[in-house]
């Protein structure tokens, strides 16, 4: 199936190549909008929600083999949704999509997934005999916490694709973290928003599986969980999204949303006790400072970070920068090395390129 078939059987728009999933700048009817007064609820919001058109499960982990490497993992799961109804079986609306991928050095590694709802293919539930699992295929979220713990204080993580696998066992070491104004997560001047939230501590342990054999791996994940109907204006065209893990426990989450003009940056700053600090539009600074030629785009690969009122000025410098997520909906995602005043390690994702 090419390209342009897959995007035709998700219901996506040309423009999705640029917005990334979901065309996620076009207008809609019917679906639910964020709520400013909305309280997350929990575990109640680990789960999905059908009323929204588009939600994600994103987890990504910066690694260190057994063999002295540097490695990261991610494992994403993807809802959108075609109507906002709710029907059984191939005529449900839930569309799903499956992305993982290990990255080292000198490979990217790249799977993908696709599903229709309704079927038991994939999707999310909670309760049962998991507190809470997110799946597509063989590819599993699975919730292992005990029953005084938030569902996924500790999770299993197992997918697989061409040339790799990996099984993980994620234990989060501090509180769930409610990303812009608790929970409301502002995406444009014009107040497109989408309800979002963090686990960004988990302590990880476990196995990839690699062309050159199985390797004994340890580190820190971070799961981002999120939600909206049209969570970018019509006229941005794609994001750079930052997180940073730093040597002294303190976290930074941040975006560029790029609109041909000056962009909209924004957000959160987190203490190393779970305490978020919600950063003021333009508050962080992102300057591109090299590029590299990936895919055939201009993608930039190292950039500058600062946050002047509290004297942040890092670089974050791509593992490597061909760390090219050849899917459906294609982007750029890989870990990255961050130095400067404050050093520590992250993630970096850019669509639109």
């Amino acid at each position: 199936m090419n390209i342009r078939a897959v995007l035709l059987w998700l219901g996506l728009s040309a423009a999705a190549s640029a917005q990334g999933f979901a065309d996620m700048g076009a207008t809609v009817e019917g679906f639910a909008l964020p709520d400013r007064a909305r309280v997350l609820e929990f575990p109640d919001d680990h789960g999905a929600h059908p009323a929204f058109r588009i939600e994600w499960w994103y987890l990504t982990a910066n690694l260190t083999g057994a063999d002295g490497l540097e490695y990261g993992v991610q494992w994403t799961l993807f809802r959108t949704a075609t109507a906002p109804v709710e029907r059984e079986g191939w005529q449900s609306p839930q569309l799903w999509m499956g992305h993982a991928a290990v990255t080292t050095e000198a490979d990217h590694f790249v799977a993908e997934r696709l599903a229709r709802g309704g079927v038991g293919q994939a999707g999310v539930s909670l309760g049962g005999d998991a507190p809470f699992r997110a799946w597509i295929d063989d590819w599993q979220m699975l919730s292992t916490a005990g029953p005084e713990e938030d569902a996924l204080a500790r999770l299993a993580l197992t997918a697989k694709g061409e040339g790799f696998g990996y099984a993980l066992d994620l234990q989060a070491e501090g509180p769930l973290v409610l990303q812009g104004e608790a929970g409301y997560s502002v995406k444009s001047a014009g107040g497109q928003a989408s309800h979002y939230y963090s686990q960004p501590f988990y302590q990880v342990e476990g196995t990839l599986d690699l062309p050159a054999g199985r390797v004994a791996v340890t580190g820190q994940a971070w799961l981002d969980r999120e939600w909206s109907s049209q969570p970018l204006g019509a006229d941005q065209t794609g994001w750079d999204w930052f997180s940073v893990s730093f040597g002294d426990g303190a976290k930074l989450m941040g975006f560029v949303l790029r609109d041909g003009g000056a962009g909209f940056t924004s957000g959160t700053w987190i203490a190393a006790d779970g305490t978020p600090t919600p950063l003021a539009p333009g508050e962080l600074q992102a300057e591109p400072l090299e590029r590299a030629n990936v895919a055939g785009r201009d993608v930039p690969v190292v950039w500058r970070l600062r946050l002047p009122g509290r004297g942040l000025d890092v670089t974050l410098r791509a593992l490597n920068p061909g760390a090219w997520m050849a899917t459906s909906v294609p982007y750029w995602e890989g870990p990255v090395r961050v130095t400067g005043s404050h050093a520590g390690r992250g993630y970096l994702e850019m669509t639109g390129y």
